[in-house]
């Protein structure tokens, strides 16, 4: 089992993460560390601060030396494609080859809080339909552009680039694992073909997310893929009052075929919470 941390850059100081990440790098049962890629706040103090991801992410990797990083996961509906690509690039070389690319297709309108960072920042919003379709020809294009050696030319549906390239190249080869988000079944068929991990929230039954994963099997089955490649990650909220609950849930998971865990720190983040993290969640796991 893999183990890893997620710290929402949302109601905190810039301060108060950046302790927390350099805290983990130093703890080596934490393998990897996380931000999310929200633009207003979706929990909390509606108004309150946030940062954005990606910047933030940069930052954290010039800081950290083991730890591997990533966003969990890309709204692949605030950036283009290219330009993302872009982005993961810089992070992957400020980081010597550490990130792990999270993108998903972007929330739904079903949630209040996210829906308004679209109106907010000015990003057109589509339907989730439209949204699956975008990040399935979104990770084509990232993953030419990480490893093509002469510019092309794309025409797609959502996407068209003309004389495309990208340099440098990641510090990765072929590109950094691709990690996807996501339950519905739309979005597994991309996972199926694009995706080096899935991650999905677990907030739900345990059974519920098994009976996804056993999709995710089906559709690479149908693209003769071996499902075996695609790591199955989940996220879970760490418990800081019951430790106990948090460690059920990661045996839940485990035994239902995940074996990459996120596990989320609400802030305030308590004095050593990494140490704290490996002594009560992962050694006792």
């Amino acid at each position: 089992m893999s183990f890893g941390i997620m710290t929402a850059p949302q109601q905190a100081g810039y301060d108060e993460i950046q302790r927390v990440w350099r805290e983990a790098d130093a703890v080596p049962e934490i393998e990897h560390a996380w931000l999310f890629d929200h633009l207003m706040p979706i929990g909390g103090d509606p108004d309150g601060p946030i940062f954005e991801g990606w910047t933030l992410l940069s930052a954290l990797a010039a800081q950290t030396s083991r730890l591997r990083i990533g966003l969990l996961v890309t709204s692949n509906r605030f950036r283009p494609p290219a330009v993302l690509a872009k982005i993961a690039t810089t992070v992957d070389v400020v980081s010597g080859g550490r990130l792990d690319f999270g993108i998903g297709a972007g929330s739904r309108p079903s949630h209040p809080l996210a829906r308004r960072e679209y109106d907010g920042y000015g990003l057109p919003y589509h339907d989730q339909a439209d949204a699956v379709a975008a990040l399935a020809e979104a990770c084509t294009v990232i993953r030419r552009l990480w490893t093509s050696a002469e510019p092309f030319d794309f025409e797609g549906a959502h996407v068209s680039l003309t004389g495309a390239f990208a340099n440098p190249k990641p510090v990765q080869h072929p590109h950094p694992p691709i990690v996807i988000g996501g339950r519905s079944t739309a979005t597994l068929r991309v996972v199926a073909e694009h995706a080096n991990v899935w991650n999905i929230p677990g907030g739900g039954e345990i059974s519920d997310l098994a009976e996804r994963s056993r999709v995710l099997d089906k559709f690479c089955e149908e693209i003769g893929r071996n499902p075996a490649e695609i790591t199955r990650s989940i996220f879970l909220p760490a418990d800081y009052e019951r430790p106990g609950v948090t460690r059920s849930k990661i045996a839940e998971a485990r035994d239902a075929g995940f074996e990459h865990f996120v596990l989320g720190l609400a802030n305030p983040y308590p004095d050593g919470v990494a140490e704290w993290v490996a002594e009560e969640l992962i050694r006792r796991s």
